[in-house]
């Protein structure tokens, strides 16, 4: 299980990536100051409510589960049925 610091530092990285590439189209072609302003603020905050949303769901603690390793009746039914066949 990824922690939420490896989470939060993929997120930003994936956002990092966005901004460079709209930097890089900023730089060839010519666009309106207004809306790179716009855009570039609208990509904050919805990397903040993506953050918000990690922070949120985080579990107190961040140890991997132990998986329940007992098949489920309906499984074990489905098998013995497939077994006496």
């Amino acid at each position: 299980m990824i922690s939420t610091a490896d989470a939060k530092a993929l997120i930003n990285d994936l956002f990092e990536e966005e901004a460079l590439v709209i930097g890089g189209l900023v730089a060839v072609y010519e666009m309106d100051d207004d809306l790179v302003w716009r855009l570039m603020k609208n990509l904050d905050v919805i990397r903040g409510k993506i953050l918000g949303r990690l922070e949120d769901q985080a579990p107190a603690d961040e140890s991997p589960r132990r998986p329940n390793l007992k098949p489920h009746p309906a499984i074990e039914e489905f098998l013995r049925s497939i077994r006496s066949a």
